[in-house]
């Protein structure tokens, strides 16, 4: 960065202030109103028919070595524990 505009930090310091408080996106509207005033703007429109998708282990896929299908529906690795399945005190 050229030394006439100062130290980095102070440089970034202002970009950044600018970003957040909308001047660098007023400077573009104007920029933008004034080249379409003068018919350098052509607006046409693009659309991009590009899918997407997560992989599978964003989505909930099991992980490997383990299988959904193998449990029974409603299963657990350890059987729940109610006061008739503790042993009785003797």
């Amino acid at each position: 960065m050229p030394e006439r505009y100062g130290p980095w930090g102070r440089v970034y310091d202002l970009f950044r202030r600018w970003q957040r408080d909308g001047t660098w996106a007023r400077i573009l509207t104007q920029l933008q109103a004034e080249a379409d005033a003068q018919g350098l703007i052509t607006w046409d429109v693009s659309v991009d028919s590009t899918v997407c998708r997560a992989h599978q282990h964003a989505a909930g896929a099991a992980k490997k070595g383990t299988s959904r299908r193998n449990r029974p529906a409603g299963s657990s690795s350890s059987p729940p524990t109610t006061a008739s399945d503790a042993p009785a005190a003797g």
